[in-house]
C-alpha cells in the first residue's frame, strides 16, 4: 500500500470510524465489498407448463395451512394444481399467530384465556419480525402486505443481569453497557499494542492503523484510556440551552464492567437474521397468512380438519381426517405434502415405512412462550424514554419487547416474555394467572413498581401446550444425518415442507424456503412425468 493511501486511511478511520475506514478501503480496492447474499433462485410453476406440453394439472392435498402449508398451495396454484389444505385450526398461519381482543384460546392444560385486547392492540404469539434478506420480504412485496421498521435493537433499552459486582441487579442503558464494554476493551488492546504485544502480527504502520480505530472505536482519550467522558454513555444530565452543557455520566472501573459480563449480550445484534433493519407487518404478523389465503383462495383452505392417517398409493395418496364437525372422512389427490410439525406428524398412522417414522421422530420440540402485557399508559416511552427495542436480562424473562408501532398512543402490549428452554417449561406448569404475577414481579426487578401499574389486560401462550404445534420449534443434532434427508426426499407420493426441513429453522423464511423446494421437486417429477 502506498504512503499516501495509508495516510488517507488514518484520516478517514480517525474522522469517521471503522465503518468509515473499511467503506474508504472498498472504494481503493483494498477490501471487498459488502454485498447481501442473493436468495435462491426459484422459479414458481406456471400456466404454460401444462399447455404448451399437453399434460393436465394434477391435484394436491396439503396438511397444514400454516406458512410452509400456504406457501406450497399458493406457488401450486400459480400452475393451476388443484389444491386442497386441511387445516385443524380455525385460523391460517399456524404459528404464525397474533392474538387480538376477542379471541379465545384453551390450551392442553384445558386453560380457556378470554383476550380482551382494546381494538388496534395485539400480541405476535409467534414470529414477529423480519430480516430485510428473507423471501418473507419478497411474499410481502408480491402479496401486497403492508411493513413497517421493528426496532430489534435500541439505545435505551436496558440490560439486566444478576450478580454480586457493582454493576450487577442493575438495570443500564444499552448504551452505557456498549460504551464502557467497547471502551474497556479499546483500552487494553490499546495498552497492549503500545507495549509492543503485538510486534511479531503487525508492523509499526498497521499498529498505529489499529490505535487510530480503536481511539474510535474506544472513545479513548489522551494517554489510550477510556474515562467515558464524552458523553457516549450518556448524561446525568442532558446538554440543553444556554450554560447547560450537560453532565456526563461516569463510567464505573473496568473490573466491574468485565465481571459483570454487561456485554454479553451484543453479539446477538450481529446474527445473520438479526442484525438491522428488521420489518414488522403494520396491524400484526397475521396479515401475511391472511393475504396467502386470499392469494390461494379460501375456499381451498378447509379449517377445523384434524388429520388421522396418510397413505401413498399407487396412483397417489390418501388422507383420513375428522372434519369440522367430527366426521370421518377421507380425501385423495394425485400428490400429498405434509407439513405438519415432525413430532405431531409421528403420531399419525401411515404406511411410509420405519424409516420415515424413525426420522419424524429424530427432531427434538423447543420449549418457548411469550407473555402479552396491555398497559393503558405507555409508560416506557414517557418515562423512560424507550421506542421500541428488547431489553435483555438473565432473569427468566429472558427478554421484554417494547411495541414497534403506535408511539405515544394511548396503550400499548409490552411481550413480557419471550423465553425458552427450562425457563419457558417453568412458566408453562403455572396458570395464566400466576405466569402474570411471576412475569410482573420479574419485570419490576427491571423497571421499578410502574411495572405493575396500569396493566388493562394480558395473555399468555406456551407453545408446547398449544395444540397442533405442542413447541415453537424443533432441532436437529445433525441436519446432514439420514434422518433429515429422508424427509427431504418424496416417499411414494407424499412429500415433507415445513421450517424444520430448511437451515432456517423459526422462521418464516424457512418455511418458504422449504415449501418452494417441495414445489420445484413436485412440479418437475409432474413434468418428466
Amino acid at each position: 500500500m502506498s504512503v499516501s493511501r495509508r495516510s488517507f486511511l488514518r484520516g478517514v478511520g480517525a474522522t469517521g470510524g471503522a465503518g468509515a475506514m473499511f467503506g474508504a478501503m472498498g472504494a481503493l480496492g483494498l477490501a471487498p465489498a459488502a454485498v447481501a447474499a442473493p436468495t435462491a433462485a426459484f422459479t414458481p410453476p406456471k400456466p404454460s407448463d401444462f399447455t404448451l406440453t399437453g399434460r393436465s394439472t394434477r391435484t394436491v392435498l396439503v396438511l397444514g395451512a400454516g406458512i410452509a402449508g400456504l406457501t406450497t398451495a399458493y406457488e401450486l396454484g400459480k400452475a393451476g394444481y388443484r389444491v386442497t389444505l386441511l387445516e385443524g385450526r380455525r385460523r391460517p398461519g399456524g404459528r404464525n399467530w397474533t392474538v387480538r381482543g376477542g379471541d379465545t384460546e384453551t390450551d392442553l392444560n384445558g386453560e380457556t384465556q378470554r383476550v380482551r385486547f382494546a381494538e388496534g392492540q395485539y400480541m405476535n404469539a409467534g414470529p414477529a419480525r423480519i430480516p430485510q434478506h428473507h423471501v418473507t420480504m419478497d411474499y410481502c412485496r408480491e402479496l401486497g402486505v403492508p411493513l413497517e421498521p421493528f426496532v430489534n435493537q435500541n439505545a435505551n433499552a436496558l440490560v439486566h443481569y444478576t450478580g454480586d459486582t457493582a454493576l450487577s441487579n442493575r438495570s443500564i442503558t444499552h448504551r452505557a453497557a456498549k460504551a464502557d464494554t467497547f471502551g474497556y476493551v479499546s483500552e487494553l488492546l490499546a495498552k497492549a499494542t503500545n507495549a509492543g504485544a503485538l510486534d511479531a502480527e503487525l508492523t509499526a504502520e498497521d499498529q498505529e492503523a489499529l490505535l487510530v480505530f480503536l481511539r474510535n472505536f474506544g472513545d479513548l482519550s489522551e494517554g489510550d484510556r477510556y474515562t467515558g467522558g464524552t458523553g457516549r454513555r450518556g448524561y446525568d444530565v442532558a446538554p440543553g440551552a444556554g450554560l447547560q452543557s450537560g453532565t456526563v455520566s461516569p463510567a464505573p472501573g473496568i473490573e466491574d464492567v468485565v465481571r459483570s459480563g454487561i456485554g454479553r449480550n451484543f453479539s446477538f445484534e450481529l446474527g445473520w437474521s438479526q442484525a438491522m433493519m428488521m420489518f414488522q407487518p403494520v396491524g400484526g404478523m397475521d396479515r401475511i397468512p391472511y393475504a396467502l389465503e386470499k392469494a390461494v383462495g379460501p375456499s381451498k383452505v378447509r379449517y377445523g380438519c384434524e388429520v388421522t392417517g396418510v397413505r401413498t398409493t399407487p396412483t397417489g395418496g390418501e388422507v383420513d381426517y375428522t372434519d369440522a364437525a367430527g366426521i370421518p372422512r377421507t380425501a385423495t389427490a394425485d400428490f400429498v405434502v405434509n407439513t405438519l410439525p415432525p413430532h405431531l406428524a409421528a403420531r399419525v398412522p401411515h404406511n411410509l415405512g420405519p424409516g420415515v417414522q424413525a426420522a419424524l421422530e429424530t427432531p427434538v420440540p423447543a420449549a418457548t412462550g411469550k407473555i402479552g402485557l396491555e398497559y393503558s399508559r405507555r409508560w416506557w416511552e414517557e418515562d423512560a424514554r424507550i421506542y421500541g427495542g428488547i431489553t435483555n436480562t438473565d432473569l427468566d424473562l429472558a427478554g421484554i419487547w417494547y411495541p414497534s408501532s403506535g408511539y405515544h398512543g394511548e396503550r400499548g402490549v409490552v411481550v413480557g416474555y419471550y423465553n425458552y428452554g427450562d425457563a419457558a417449561r417453568s412458566y408453562a406448569a403455572l396458570p395464566h394467572a400466576q405466569r402474570r404475577q411471576r412475569a410482573v414481579v420479574n419485570g419490576a426487578k427491571i423497571h421499578g413498581d410502574v411495572y405493575g401499574k396500569d396493566i388493562a389486560s394480558s395473555f399468555s401462550v406456551s407453545w408446547g401446550a398449544t395444540r397442533f404445534s405442542e413447541a415453537g420449534w424443533v432441532g436437529w443434532a445433525d441436519q446432514e444425518g439420514q434422518a433429515y434427508r429422508t424427509l427431504l426426499a418424496p416417499q411414494g407420493n407424499v412429500y415433507f415442507a415445513g421450517d424444520h426441513l430448511s437451515h432456517a429453522i423459526a422462521w418464516m423464511h424457512g418455511a418458504m424456503t422449504s415449501a418452494r423446494a417441495t414445489v420445484t421437486a413436485l412440479h418437475q417429477r409432474v413434468m418428466s412425468s
